[in-house]
């Protein structure tokens, strides 16, 4: 089983940048593919990002794309966050997220192991 840690986040305002990372720790964790949700209070959890950790295939949720970027570092087991022109809308708390499935990965239910969440705020 994959634990993941978050790091990162904090304050910031439009059109900053800030940079999030996700330690992965267990067996396994080759094999899984890797996320970013976000979840904002009274809204649902929202798919950021993700990338398959063992061929570096990367997607991006429409609101982020061109935005964020998402990468990994074999040798460090982490995923981590880009997060630039930050705007007022992406203020929520980050998740990272793990699943062995290769189907269905823009959906929340799809990933069975979760980071603690960090969160992200951007003022105007």
């Amino acid at each position: 089983q994959v634990q993941l840690v978050e790091s990162g986040g904090g304050l910031a305002q439009t059109g900053d940048s800030l940079s999030l990372s996700c330690a992965a720790s267990g067996r396994g964790s080759v094999n899984y593919v890797m996320a970013w949700f976000r979840q904002a209070p009274g809204k649902e959890r929202e798919f950021v990002a993700g990338i398959r950790w063992s061929s570096g295939f990367t997607y991006y949720g429409n609101s982020v794309k061109g935005r964020f970027t998402i990468s990994r570092d074999n040798a460090k087991n982490t995923v981590s966050l880009q997060m630039n022109s930050l705007k007022p809308e992406d203020t929520a708390v980050y998740y990272c997220a793990a699943t062995s499935k290769t189907w269905a990965l823009y959906i929340s239910s799809t990933y069975s192991v979760w980071g603690q969440g960090t969160q992200v705020t951007v003022s105007s």
